[in-house]
């Protein structure tokens, strides 16, 4: 893990926001989304670097970025030293083929009128990669196995709705490892799996892990989760990232009282609490307003006037373990 195999930034992604047809004719109706404003990080070759955070906190539009599916307003998005949005035809679509993504409704990115065959086969099929149905079958059938599907013949010509959802997840994770990627982005990947599912879908991706040498963007809301898999975790508040480290170092020294916060409402397994639980007051700002200073400060159990005012940078506090706090 000693390469970066994706270098991140100062990456921002702004998004125009119409209201209202008579707001836009007089010049006041669009307003930025700053989905992503300005971070910056690296994920090193074979590791599982998670990205945490509430819902809308950015997480999902860094996925895309690092795969090219979103433009950048500004900054660069780096694979192995080459800036992705600057890449020739030949170098574009060699990077398609190294980056999967799996999203985190498998269902709602099938098409239900395909086979599951169909699914799996469509990349193969779009980048011309097969001359022969033969082939195109061994390769489905293949992937189908890798990702836990077998016998693969008692899926290849079921439909979408014929499947579970641990069934679904497996054959997204089957048309993505077809390509034979080295980079995944998987987005909330087992969030809307039942529990005695999850960890099958779990083991699975680690298992691939280590035998096809990948490297995973796990993004997820669950804390707990990002621990038990991950290798360096990144917390990320209104699209910024507040605390950056070992998961180790996040969960059981972390500094930024966000990060702080997020760990005293983990479940701690055969453990009673005696007491009561800080639970964050109020929700986050609305990310159409643009907020001066710290992002996290109108939450912040310890803010002072200059959090309203200046913005603290992500700094080195100890070795490989960032924070964003002006008082840490």
């Amino acid at each position: 893990m000693d390469k970066n195999i994706i270098e991140v930034k100062d990456l921002k992604v702004h998004f125009e926001v119409k209201k209202s047809f008579s707001q836009d004719v007089l010049g006041k109706g669009k307003k930025l989304l700053r989905a992503i404003d300005g971070i910056s990080l690296n994920i090193r070759e074979g590791e599982i670097y998670s990205l945490v955070g509430e819902s809308g906190c950015g997480k999902t539009t860094t996925g895309k970025a690092l795969l090219g599916l979103v433009k950048p307003t500004s900054g660069k998005v780096l694979y192995k030293g080459a800036d992705i949005n600057n890449l020739d035809k030949h170098k574009a679509k060699d990077f398609r083929r190294k980056a999967q993504m799996i999203y985190q409704d498998p269902y709602q990115s099938m098409n239900p009128r395909d086979t599951i065959m169909d699914i799996v086969a469509e990349a193969l099929d779009v980048n011309h990669l097969v001359k022969t149905e033969k082939e195109r079958t061994e390769r489905v059938n293949e992937a189908l196995v890798q990702a836990g599907l077998f016998p693969p013949k008692d899926y290849s010509y079921r439909y979408p709705h014929e499947l579970s959802g641990g069934q679904r997840q497996r054959v997204v994770i089957a048309g993505a490892i077809i390509m034979n990627p080295e980079f995944i982005v998987a987005d909330e990947p087992v969030s809307m799996l039942d529990a005695s599912i999850r960890t099958g879908i779990l083991k699975l991706m680690l298992d691939l892990r280590e035998k096809e040498k990948l490297t995973y963007l796990f993004i997820t809301h669950d804390l707990s989760l990002s621990w038990l898999v991950s290798d360096r975790i990144a917390i990320m508040y209104l699209g910024k990232i507040m605390e950056e480290g070992l998961s180790d170092d996040i969960i059981k020294r972390g500094l930024h009282p966000y990060t702080k916060a997020l760990t005293a409402i983990m479940p701690i397994p055969g453990a009673k609490r005696k007491e009561k639980r800080d639970v964050l007051p109020g929700e986050a700002p609305n990310p159409l307003m643009e907020v001066t200073g710290c992002k996290f400060a109108s939450r912040c159990p310890i803010a002072k006037p200059i959090c309203l005012k200046e913005e603290p940078q992500l700094r080195e506090v100890a070795k490989g373990h960032f924070c964003a706090c002006h008082f840490v």
